[in-house]
């Protein structure tokens, strides 16, 4: 499915100044003829750029962490960037700004990008969020994905790359981001506006125009930009010599303090990502940090054709919007989260996650771009090498994935099957690309090759079929109607299809010359592989999204802040579903508890209002062990592969120049395709049952010196016996009454007794009280029914009081 990788031994060739991949030029024109007017960036300068930009970001960060800067003194810090230092150095650059050498044509390529990405997100999101949040949602997710971080991080970068050879590039900088800001920003907060009017008690029905009008114009950026382009007609692009020190002064102690404070605002910011926000979080990076980029460089190839399309200065000006499409997101749109309070947990961690993954994109991006003359040697080479070195460490790392998936048992589950047949699929495409890369090598063995490719593009194509066949899987589970298919015709769709692709493909297709297993039966391989893709991008990408908002209907009753959650542990129950009233058979939950604990369940009796809890017994799956959200982060991820793959196909097949990107491109590529095993092993390699928590156990019986089992008064320390003796002696029996309301097992929420810890004053905060809890849990005052995780906040872990602890 994912082709186009010319790695190893591919057909490679120069003529005339020229870098041919099969009979394509990855080179552009100008830069054979434009040797002599020397590279289009300073690459050199760019690491040390990039050095000063995170190293003083970490030192704001470091500043934050250690508290050495508390967080009103950086919210002081922040009010001075943005409504002080920014201003100026807008405004001195609006006024000096020669409007004479801007080329429109990109600025209205990039502004096209943009709306494009805007309308893309936030018609996405308005379709696919729940109807209760959609609004707000849309606004803030494509204002996250379209308003860069321009000034701050954008404008050292471009700085160092284009001063000494393209110095008005960077006035860009400063027309893009406000007209960004002024015609983008607007439609984000209006629906921000129509989401905080729904969620009102009593709404009230001023004008949307008006509000958002004021919002627009009290943003300093905005107004000065104004006052800046005005002055700059009327003082002729001149400071008076009176405000030029004040002006200099202002605008000069941006670059430093905004870095600064950027690291401030990162501290604790990844805590507020949940499992509920990963999916949103993907998406928008994969938005911001992939579509973004390819779209403005795309349009600039599109839009700019006139006095720049034969000359260099075109190709410079699409590398360019392609950096600029990478400059990860703003802090202002955290800002923007904070004042309406909607997503600030994707908006916050999204924006240090872009921040810090732009890094490697923008100079492996701005390196490839400015390679002087590709020789095939060494390039031939590196793509060898990582697609052999990536097969090998990928293949361990599936070896061992495989593994903990049959010693858990969990394969004979689903989804469970399905993800062991695409981990298995996995492992055979890296095999293949390891005996490829020896065959390649021997001319006279055709039908190794043959056999070789079959097996290595059989199993690759099998690989992403399974990936949509997993969320399939979850939606028809979801329903209960799994069982009206049988596994049979699964297998057949995920082995048999792609095989049989290959098969047709061996009979019908004209095998090329080239040793390349990209393109070893030509463009009909390619124009195969490009369309099988395009259907299962759309089909996997609207089920993982729908299979994504699960966990949270699931789970909806349970939240921490609803009131009612503690007084009916069962409320997001769906009537007719079996709950802990008809569970049956020896492997029942068994409680044991104190006298009074259990005459207070057996008293306590279920209404219609109040279903009992919906436990499944251990023997059977509960919901939370298929895995629901691992299955739609590695889905989600490889979504992300397939498009760039599929960018890659169409790239090639639809450009005769292809270009120097198409390379970055390739290596991307390259990793995923055969790097799937680094994400199944980060996901389900790491069986927190199997792996972390005995290692855990073992790990601390070695640093203790004593057998981590060991509960009894030795083994455990004194003060976790003290506090299991006074709440066994002073709270205990409160305890039972207000938090357990199961007539049969006694069972309660980990997050019910949080709250319960918190609001009795036994501790100042939840994350004391989580400590309490696991405290309890050691001492034997309370034990989870399924499994040994130790004591966590969460609504979807349950625990019983037993009948030990207390000494």
């Amino acid at each position: 499915m994912f082709i186009t990788i010319f790695h190893p031994i591919a057909t490679m060739e120069t003529a005339n100044n020229f870098v041919l991949i099969h009979g394509k030029n990855i080179s552009h024109n100008a830069l054979a003829a434009g040797a002599a007017a020397g590279p289009h960036m300073s690459i050199d300068k760019l690491f040390p750029a990039l050095l000063e930009c995170f190293g003083i970001i970490l030192c704001g960060y470091i500043a934050g962490r250690a508290d050495i800067i508390t967080e009103s003194q950086a919210k002081g810090l922040g009010n001075f960037v943005s409504k002080f230092a920014l201003p100026a150095l807008l405004f001195k650059n609006m006024v000096l700004l020669d409007f004479g050498d801007v080329i429109w044509a990109f600025l209205w390529s990039v502004l096209i990008a943009k709306v494009t990405v805007f309308v893309l997100v936030c018609v996405l999101t308005l379709v696919v969020a729940s109807p209760e949040t959609r609004y707000g949602k849309a606004g803030l997710y494509a204002i996250f994905a379209t308003q860069s971080n321009d000034f701050a991080l954008g404008y050292p970068i471009v700085d160092a790359l284009y001063r000494s050879t393209y110095p008005e590039y960077l006035q860009y900088i400063y027309l893009v981001a406000p007209v960004s800001l002024m015609l983008l920003n607007p439609i984000g907060f209006a629906l921000c506006e129509v989401q905080r009017w729904r969620q009102a008690n009593h709404p009230q029905h001023s004008s949307t125009r008006g509000v958002v009008g004021v919002v627009v114009l009290q943003n300093p950026v905005v107004f000065m930009v104004i006052v800046g382009i005005i002055s700059h007609f009327a003082l002729g692009q001149r400071i008076p010599a009176v405000l030029v020190e004040f002006i200099d002064g202002l605008a000069n102690s941006f670059g430093g303090a905004a870095l600064f404070y950027l690291g401030l605002t990162m501290v604790g910011q990844l805590r507020k990502l949940t499992r509920d926000t990963g999916v949103a979080l993907i998406l928008l990076i994969t938005a911001k940090l992939l579509v973004m980029p390819l779209v403005c460089k795309d349009m600039v190839d599109i839009l700019d054709v006139g006095v720049n399309s034969t000359s260099s200065n075109h190709t410079s000006l699409s590398n360019f919007a392609f950096l600029y499409g990478v400059f990860p997101t703003a802090p202002s749109v955290a800002i923007y989260a904070g004042h309406y309070n909607m997503e600030l947990e994707v908006v916050t961690s999204g924006m240090v996650i872009s921040t810090f993954l732009s890094a490697p994109i923008m100079y492996v991006s701005a390196w490839l771009l400015t390679i002087p003359l590709m020789d095939p040697t060494p390039l031939v080479t590196e793509l060898e090498n990582v697609s052999f070195n990536i097969s090998i460490v990928s293949l361990v790392a599936l070896v061992w994935t495989i593994a903990v998936m049959l010693l858990s048992r969990k394969f004979n589950r689903l989804p469970h099957l399905f993800a062991l047949n695409l981990f298995l699929a996995q492992f055979l495409v890296c095999v293949s690309m390891i005996l490829w890369n020896f065959l390649v090598k021997q001319e006279d063995n055709l039908l190794s090759k043959v056999l070789t490719f079959t097996l290595l593009y059989g199993s690759l194509y099998s690989t992403y079929v399974w990936t949509g066949l997993i969320p399939l899987c979850l939606a028809l589970t979801t329903r209960d109607d799994l069982l009206r298919l049988r596994p049979g015709v699964f297998m057949i769709l995920g082995w048999g299809v792609p095989f049989l692709v290959v098969g047709g493909l061996l009979i019908f297709g004209e095998r090329t010359d080239t040793v390349d297993s990209a393109f070893f039966y030509g463009r009909a391989q390619v124009r195969n592989t490009s369309q099988s893709p395009l259907l299962i991008f759309s089909s996997k990408s609207q089920k993982s999204v729908n299979i994504s908002s699960a966990p949270d209907r699931q789970h909806s009753g349970g939240a921490r802040g609803q009131p009612g959650a503690r007084r009916h542990i069962s409320d997001g129950a769906q009537p007719g579903r079996p709950g802990a009233e008809g569970l049956r058979g020896p492997e029942q939950i068994v409680v044991s508890s104190p006298d009074h604990s259990g005459a207070l369940c057996d008293r306590l009796q279920s209404s219609s209002s109040e279903q009992p809890l919906n436990l499944p017994p251990p023997g059977l799956q509960p919901a939370d062990d298929k895995q629901t959200v691992r299955h739609v982060l590695l889905c989600l991820l490889l979504i992300v592969s397939l498009l760039a793959n599929l960018s890659s196909c169409l790239w090639w097949l639809f450009n005769k120049d292809p270009g120097r990107l198409y390379l970055e491109l390739q290596f991307f590529c390259a990793v995923a395709n055969y790097g799937q095993g680094f994400l199944s092993f980060g996901i389900f390699g790491l069986d927190r049952h199997l792996i972390i928590l005995p290692f855990k156990k073992r790990l601390l019986g070695l640093w203790q010196g004593r057998d981590p089992d060991d509960l009894s008064p030795s083994g455990v320390p004194e003060e976790v016996r003290l506090t299991c003796t006074q709440f066994v002696r002073y709270h205990k029996d409160q305890c039972v009454q207000d938090i357990v309301h199961t007539r049969r097992y006694c069972a309660f929420r980990g997050s019910d007794l949080v709250d319960w810890l918190v609001e009795r004053g036994l501790c100042a905060g939840r994350a004391e009280a989580q400590l309490y809890g696991a405290r309890l849990q050691r001492g034997g005052v309370l034990d989870r029914p399924a499994g040994r995780l130790g004591f966590r906040d969460q609504a979807s872990l349950l625990y019983h009081f037993t009948g030990g602890g207390g000494g």
